[in-house]
């Protein structure tokens, strides 16, 4: 089935926007020409020709977008060392210490979170197990890197904790992640054959990279199992600009890929410390604003003057604050990136700039014990979701994979529940509907007109525990008329 051109589903129930042209739930059948949906009718009142999906009365949601993905990252995160579960700095280097150096020599761990660790990363007690084998663990937030001596002295870096911090960690991401176009690729592939059989259709890809040739090259050699807009960087936007890019131009043919935004980071992240807040951290400053306000504007306008939108990656309140700024005096379009913690006034200012909010749900119950800590004296909204739609902000929801799972159920589930575990929701007052939840997650609606690009669910959405919308079934997803993954 996989491949296949449908002509039409048939029997299926609309749980997703679309659903608002029904008069009941009774199954419907969906015709689709040339990939977009044709018609809707109850079951048997047209007649089916062609290639039929048959849902027998399953549940139907437009296609779903991870609107916040770093695309080679979370694809080659799966060939690195897991260090989510580890408890302490020394646990964690060795872990390390048993791993086999890969062939280039190296060993690579991710997904450490040492803010509410007993013990701090330092170069002793990695040098200690590791030798002269280099070694890099690599934060969950990314926003950080523990290097030993040997790996420190391989990339020609220096620092007295073996900690590398905001742009120099970017760096090593960037050289860690420069591995062959054809190994990359044939990650990049397999892993969004994983993310379409969770039901992906888009992603919005904030590589650190030059990505116009990467996309271009991974159409060319077959890639279609999800749309992608790609982000430019500060460093790449003169380049994006000389070459006439536009925000919503499409790079192939088949306008599966388009030029998205430019993405400029203008501060930290609550795990290595470093979120620009209005109250200090305990003991541990007020983090950082890695650009300034005026060098922002002027990234906006430029960017604004040539077509392009914008998405600013602000976690802290006096981030958010500074980048609303920017996007005030530079008449931008875009978003803001996270928003994990927000002035009060700031989310009515979101709404009246007509920006949108790009959030991940999964990052405000990753965080929690860390919030509870380390934000205790800040006095801005902490992961609001129910704020700013209250407010009129048009809220995009994703995983900031590999920072979390590139699981759209899990960023619907945690929206919804705001709990993962056997605790009480986390500030349930800012919990979204499961209604709200979905079409925070998608592009289109399920109605005559708009793309054929569907999720077949194996449950009603709309009627699922959050421990059942975390592992929703997923039957068929559907990509411009094309089966992208069927159950077996």
């Amino acid at each position: 089935m996989i491949g296949a051109h449908l002509d039409a589903l048939r029997a299926v129930r609309i749980a997703g926007p679309g659903r608002e042209f029904l008069f009941d739930d009774e199954p419907v059948d969906v015709l689709i020409r040339e990939g977009r949906i044709v018609d809707i009718a109850p079951t048997g009142a047209v007649a089916l020709h062609g290639e039929v999906l048959d849902a027998e009365g399953s549940w139907v949601v437009p296609g779903l977008w991870d609107h916040h993905v770093h695309a080679v990252q979370w694809a080659l995160a799966s060939d690195r060392t897991w260090l989510g579960d580890t408890t302490s700095a020394r646990e964690a280097a060795s872990v390390m210490a048993a791993v086999p150096p890969r062939r280039d020599g190296r060993r690579i761990g991710t997904g450490f979170r040492d803010a509410l660790w007993p013990d701090a990363p330092g170069l002793p007690v990695l040098d200690s197990v590791t030798s002269d084998v280099p070694t890099y663990l690599i934060n969950a937030d990314v926003h950080s890197v523990w290097l030993n001596s040997a790996a420190l002295a391989r990339e020609g870096f220096g620092a007295p904790d073996g900690v590398l911090r905001e742009e120099d960690a970017f760096e090593i991401s960037r050289r860690l992640n420069a591995v062959d176009q054809e190994h990359a690729d044939a990650a990049v592939r397999t892993a969004g054959e994983q993310a379409a059989a969770r039901g992906i259709t888009g992603i919005v890809d904030f590589d650190m990279a030059w990505n116009a040739d990467a996309w271009k090259r991974r159409i060319s050699g077959g890639f279609d199992v999800h749309r992608v807009e790609f982000a430019v960087y500060p460093s790449h936007l003169e380049r994006a600009i000389a070459a006439g890019m536009r925000t919503g131009d499409a790079v192939d043919e088949g306008g599966l890929v388009k030029v998205g935004r430019l993405k400029v980071i203008s501060d930290g992240s609550l795990g290595t410390r470093t979120a620009a807040c209005s109250h200090p951290y305990p003991g541990d400053g007020y983090g950082v604003m890695t650009v300034d306000l005026p060098e922002l504007t002027d990234l906006l306008t430029r960017a604004a003057g040539s077509g392009l939108e914008a998405s600013v990656h602000a976690i802290g309140d006096r981030a958010a604050a500074a980048a609303l700024d920017a996007f005030a005096r530079s008449g931008a379009a875009g978003t803001i990136e996270h928003a994990q913690l927000v002035r009060h006034a700031d989310i009515a200012r979101i709404a009246r700039l007509g920006l949108a909010a790009s959030v991940q749900p999964q990052h405000a119950l990753d965080d929690r014990d860390m919030a509870a800590r380390l934000w205790v004296d800040q006095t801005g909204i902490a992961y609001p979701l129910a704020s700013l739609l209250r407010a009129g902000v048009e809220v995009r929801l994703g995983s900031d994979a590999p920072v979390t799972a590139l699981d759209p159920w899990r960023a619907i589930a945690a929206a919804v529940t705001r709990t993962d575990d056997d605790r009480e929701p986390w500030q349930p007052h800012e919990r979204l509907s499961i209604d709200e939840a979905i079409a925070a997650s998608v592009r289109s609606a399920v109605r005559p007109g708009d793309p054929a690009d569907l999720v077949v669910c194996g449950r009603d959405p709309r009627t699922a525990e959050g421990s059942e919308l975390r592992r929703m079934p997923v039957d068929a997803t559907i990509l411009r008329g094309i089966v992208t993954h069927a159950a077996s």
